[in-house]
Parts: structure tokens; sequence; C-alpha cells
């Protein structure tokens, strides 16, 4: 009788050992699920690297708004994913010659091979310009159909930094004086650096050559050049 008495005894224990130590277990459950959503969310926050120009194009279904200050030019933009393919609106103002442009450009990723991407961009829009001479001499005033293509070449040296390679090429002609051209031909560099929470700032040069007509027959050529530095932030 005392046999089974310890027996009985010996089983309620384990028993009550078994259940507090699955009691004490379930709790980590919850602890584990928090630190995987914690880990997505650092990765998912590592991938927000690039809001002004980098990266070469945005990832699908992600959306970004940026702004820049500089010369001769200030200018905003939103800028939408779509996979391999990129929309984005930007107006622009030239407060050297007093002149805005609203555009639509679209971007095409063509190529991705480790930290390096590239992506050709075709843009249309339309320039007012005021043709004050005050601080370009050679400026002339009209309303322009701009067609605008170029290149960026992003490449991802660090987590948080990317080193531009871009080109543009910006082609105005005149819609209200049919005569009137002006073609730019810029290329340069430029780095994207990551803030965190989704912010991202850019230091930008350009450098090449800017060809312009008023009126046929009287055309001139001279240095062109862009200075920008931006800031932009992804909003999904």
């Amino acid at each position: 009788m005392t046999h089974f008495v310890s027996r009985a005894l010996l089983a309620s224990s384990l028993l009550l050992a078994s259940t507090s130590a699955a009691q004490q277990a379930t709790p980590a459950q919850p602890e584990a699920e928090e630190q995987a959503r914690l880990t997505l969310r650092a990765s998912d926050d590592e991938d927000r690297m690039g809001a002004v120009i980098a990266p070469a194009t945005l990832p699908g279904r992600t959306t970004a708004l940026y702004g820049y200050a500089g010369a001769p030019e200030l200018g905003v933009g939103f800028r939408q994913g779509l996979s391999q393919v990129e929309l984005e609106a930007r107006a622009r103002f030239n407060w050297f010659q007093i002149s805005a442009a609203l555009e639509l450009v679209g971007r095409l990723k063509v190529y991705e091979q480790g930290s390096v991407s590239m992506a050709p961009s075709l843009g249309l829009g339309v320039v007012f310009n005021s043709g004050s001479t005050y601080m370009d001499d050679q400026n002339f005033s009209g309303v322009l159909l701009r067609m605008s293509p170029g290149f960026v070449l992003d490449w991802r040296v660090a987590e948080t930094v990317s080193i531009l390679g871009l080109v543009d090429v910006p082609v105005d002609i005149g819609l209200s004086k049919s005569e009137s051209r002006r073609v730019q031909a810029l290329g340069g560099g430029g780095v994207e650096v990551y803030l965190g929470n989704g912010m991202s700032v850019l230091l930008a040069g350009q450098l090449g050559l800017e060809s312009f007509q008023e009126r046929k027959g009287l055309s001139d050529t001279r240095l062109g050049w862009s200075l920008k530095a931006g800031l932009g932030a992804r909003l999904f």
C-alpha cells in the first residue's frame, strides 16, 4: 500500500512539473514572434534606401516625395514604383531665368547585377519662360515643349550609400515662337545617403553644353551646369 501511495505522489509531482514547464515555455512564443517582426521591420527599413534619385527605379508599389535646392534650379517631385518601371511627376523652377517646367517622366530598369543597376528615362512636359535677363542675359521668353531623355546609374556601395551616374538631355522646342530652341547635354554624378526612417539626402552636380536659339539664324552655345542638394522621403 505504501509503495502504491508513493508511486501516486511521484506521478502527481511529475504531472505538475510538466504543466509548470509548459506554462513557462508558452510566453516564449510571443517573444519569438515579436523578434521576427522586428527583424522583418529592420529588413524593410534597409530596403527603403533612396528617394530623391536612387535607386535606379523604385520597387513596385513604393512611392517617394522629394525636393531639392540648387543652381540654377529648385524642384519638387513625386515618384511611383511599378516593379521594373517607375513614373515620376516633377516641377522645376529656374531662378536664373524665372522659368517653370512641369514634366511627367518614365524610367525603365534595363540592367541589374549585384549592387549596380541602370535605367534610361524619358520625360515630356512644358516650360513657361518669362524671358528675364537679370541673371541670364541670353535668356528669351516663350512657352516651350520639353522632351527630356536621361540615364541613371546606381551603384550601391554600402547599405546606406548609393553613388549615382547621371545624364540629362532636355530639349525645349518653342510653341509660342516656332523658331526658338534650347538643348542641354549634361553629365555628372552624385551621392545619396540614407538617414533612416525612410529619409535620404542627395548631393549632385552636372556639367556639359547648352545650345539655344531664339529665332532662326541666331544661335549660340555655352557651358551648361547644375548643382543640387535634395531631401526625399519614402511614403510607402
